[in-house]
């Protein structure tokens, strides 16, 4: 049965958080129970106690919801049902001609917060250091049971399905030409959608790209050494020791891949869900601590409770998680992209990847640069390194 003109349709999205709910997350913050503190002096068990106090402390007591929530109010919000699914977007157009429309597309433990302070520069880049013909029409998506969009009842919406709905969500846009962009589960999405090859998707940015030859994914995934005979040069090897290290540390993707509905407490807990967030990797962890530490490099206190704001208000802890159990696909190996492709490697990553190694998973690639700062959350940490590569990779494609 073909979709109805009312389902295909674009909508325009409002929201509305009572302050009841956030009286009740404020009162449920204060009431939290505590652990004991660490029985070590570093991270290596988690966010400290002292982290996790200080951040309870701020949510209760001085952090303002509202501030975001005007931000996310002064953007067109839309919604449209694609496959049977409720999707919201974030669509900004551009006020220069010729303008390129882009896609972005968020991670876990991110929402289109992550992306807030990407959208004026690239949709208005003569008052962000840039020219005209660096402007960008943005699309920013709520991925499947993250923030806005709607939740799966069924299982089937894994990366894959995403990629192609984000296809869908374009040409009903009207965009015969346009690039994608993402990070973390948006590199999965975007690195598909490249493989997808969708009508009127000219090529991709990201940061965080897969391209880890697939003996070496399988061994590293399996716990299991190496083939021998490998020749791998130093910035090969230094890759492949990082991403031993994220294999053997990724305990929060495991947890969610395999048993999401046990984390029920995390919809409960306003402070568990803090500390679940929170924990992704242990250089966001350090970044995200030294801001509870008086520290702003990077992130505020009011960029990471924003993002875990939106989570509770949307109870989308559980729906979000699923993508994880849903996920058929390497998180790093290559999917076959022969369009354009342009790599952003930022020093604190999962992993760096080798120019190497990106030439071999991207025959058509047109831009590959390491920047001197930033890590996992380029758009979140690192907006304005971030804008500039996607201009500076993406401006061949115009």
């Amino acid at each position: 049965m073909s979709a109805t003109p009312e389902e295909i349709a674009i909508r325009p999205f409002t929201f509305e958080f009572p302050e009841a709910e956030l009286k009740d997350l404020r009162a449920r913050i204060e009431a939290a129970r505590w652990p004991e503190k660490e029985t070590v002096t570093d991270q290596s068990q988690g966010p400290q106690l002292e982290t996790m106090k200080e951040l309870a402390r701020y949510w209760a007591s001085e952090y303002d919801w509202r501030k975001v929530e005007a931000k996310l109010k002064a953007l067109p919000h839309f919604i449209t049902e694609i496959d049977g699914l409720d999707i919201h977007f974030v669509h900004v157009r551009s006020k220069h001609e010729n303008a390129l429309p882009i896609i972005v597309t968020h991670g876990w433990p991110g929402s289109i917060i992550e992306q807030l302070k990407i959208i004026e520069p690239l949709t208005n880049p003569t008052a962000h250091g840039g020219s005209a013909s660096d402007a960008f029409h943005v699309i920013i998506p709520s991925m499947p049971g993250y923030g806005f969009s709607g939740k799966p009842t069924t299982t089937g919406w894994g990366p894959e399905r995403i990629a192609r709905a984000w296809g869908e969500l374009m040409k009903r846009l009207g965009y015969t030409k346009y690039v994608a962009q993402g990070g973390d589960w948006g590199a999965i999405v975007t690195d598909l959608m490249g493989a997808q090859e969708p009508e009127g998707l000219v090529g991709i940015h990201t940061n965080m790209p897969k391209v880890i030859p697939a003996a070496i994914d399988a061994a590293l995934i399996a716990g299991n050494p190496l083939p021998a005979g490998l020749s791998l040069s130093d910035e090969e090897k230094r890759a492949t020791e990082q991403l031993d290290f994220v294999y053997r540390h990724v305990y929060y993707a495991y947890m969610m891949a395999s048993r999401p509905q046990t984390l029920t407490g995390l919809v409960d807990s306003p402070v568990g869900l803090a500390a679940f967030l929170l924990d992704h990797d242990k250089a966001s962890l350090a970044l995200i601590s030294r801001s509870f530490a008086g520290q702003t490099e990077g992130l505020t206190r009011d960029d990471v409770l924003d993002n875990i704001t939106l989570f509770w208000l949307t109870n989308t802890a559980i729906s979000a998680a699923r993508l994880y159990a849903e996920n058929k696909t390497s998180f790093f190996g290559i999917n076959g992209v022969t369009l354009p492709v342009a790599v952003s490697v930022f020093p604190d990553e999962l992993y760096q990847a080798p120019k190497s190694w990106a030439e071999q998973a991207y025959p058509n690639l047109v831009h590959y640069n390491r920047l001197s700062k930033g890590g996992h959350f380029a758009a979140w940490e690192q907006p304005e390194l971030l804008v500039e590569e996607i201009r500076a990779g993406l401006r061949s494609l115009r």
